[in-house]
């Protein structure tokens, strides 16, 4: 692993976080359900389970984010994405309601972080799969979590040529 971000770092992935609900937004705009539930590959999640996926992720990562602020180094829970994607509301709602709680969760867990002294990023949290995760160590994973399955969903829409 790398050096942990620093100040300036930290701030581009924080615009990279925020940037995530409109560029995402954008990348499913106009698209048919039958298009949200195409799979980005042949054995994967479709385009609709992808943003339902983005939305429990944040959730689960949001509420860690403030168990670690407000607790000593916790055990988080895991999940298992797998089984949450399959479940009936990942497979069948409509991805606005995520869109919206991405919105509004983005922006809030990056004020957050904004606020967040040089001593309380480095507050940690235990990860039954991955071990002792400090704050700073953590941003950059949720920054580019989202880039990535927005990148799959417009790769899936070039490929198709769906425009």
């Amino acid at each position: 692993m790398g050096p942990l971000p620093g100040p300036a770092e930290r701030a581009e992935l924080l615009h990279q976080m925020e940037e995530v609900p409109g560029r995402l937004r954008a990348a499913v705009a106009g698209l048919s359900n039958e298009q949200l539930d195409t799979p980005y590959r042949p054995v994967g999640w479709t385009v609709r389970q992808m943003v339902h996926h983005l939305a429990d992720a944040d959730m689960n990562w949001y509420v860690r984010t403030k168990l670690a602020l407000t607790q000593e180094a916790p055990v988080i829970s895991p999940y298992d994405e797998a089984r949450w994607a399959e479940l009936a509301d990942a497979r069948t709602q409509p991805v606005e309601g995520s869109l919206v709680l991405l919105d509004g969760l983005r922006r809030r867990w990056a004020s957050l972080f904004r606020s967040l002294s040089e001593e309380q990023w480095k507050r940690t949290m235990i990860h039954p799969g991955r071990g002792t995760l400090a704050l700073d160590m953590t941003l950059a994973m949720h920054a580019w979590h989202g880039r990535h399955h927005t990148a799959q969903i417009q790769s899936l829409r070039a490929r198709m040529n769906w425009r």
